[in-house]
């Protein structure tokens, strides 16, 4: 059974900092590419970041320069480091293997992150 546990998330000033974690079993993880997903209130769910199985990285526009995302093939997690963060980051985070964002966002279990201004 495929689990993610999702971690890391609260709430913060603009320009503050978050971590994320998302623990993952249950799949081939040194198979799969694994990526970060948000949903705003009122928006689509997007896609904000991909580590693919050989290590590339894979960003949104919106948070290039900001968001680092890492893995660590050993413990089957994957990370999101989130810096200057800013009031449009704010929504729902996902993790998950790469697919579609509007299923990954209806069925995921999240983690809130709130960013003030």
């Amino acid at each position: 059974e495929v689990e993610l546990v999702v971690s890391g998330g609260g709430a913060v000033q603009a320009g503050g900092s978050l971590r994320l974690s998302c623990a993952a079993s249950g799949f081939t993880f040194s198979e799969s590419d694994m990526g970060w997903y948000r949903q705003a209130p009122g928006k689509e769910c997007e896609e904000v970041s991909v580590i693919t199985n050989s290590g590339n990285k894979i960003y949104a526009n919106s948070v290039k320069g900001r968001f680092t995302i890492s893995k660590d093939s050993a413990k089957t997690t994957i990370f999101l480091q989130m810096n200057n963060l800013r009031p449009e980051d704010t929504g729902m985070y996902y993790c998950a293997m790469r697919g579609d964002p509007y299923l990954i966002c209806s069925w995921g279990e999240g983690t809130q992150v709130t960013v003030s201004s």
